[in-house]
């Protein structure tokens, strides 16, 4: 299984609409073969020990089946739609890409 932690930042007040744009892009990506989870997550009230992602950051949390099933992922039609859509709202993007030890 092939796990992958995304940490998106957007512009300042952009959040939102990236979000927006995100989740209309889900049921496509949910029906990809390989598409075990892909959601995004944001900060929760949960304690002195949590460190904040702030209010323009967000994570999307993926698992795939297999490092093949992400690679179509990543070069699907809806995925370019989506990266174009949203591209003039992001700061930054850092991709962490893992697998089961």
């Amino acid at each position: 299984m092939i796990h992958v932690i995304a940490v998106i930042t957007t512009k300042p007040g952009k959040r939102d609409d990236v979000l927006d744009a995100f989740r209309a892009n889900m049921p496509a990506v949910h029906a990809e073969d390989g598409c075990i989870e892909y959601q995004p997550v944001v900060d929760t009230a949960f304690g002195t020990f949590a460190t904040p992602l702030g209010e323009d950051t967000f994570m999307v949390i993926e698992k795939w089946s297999s490092a093949d099933t992400l690679k179509a992922h990543a070069a699907s039609p809806h995925m370019a739609a989506y990266g174009a859509k949203v591209k003039d709202w992001l700061a930054d993007r850092v991709i962490h890409v893992l697998e089961n030890t």
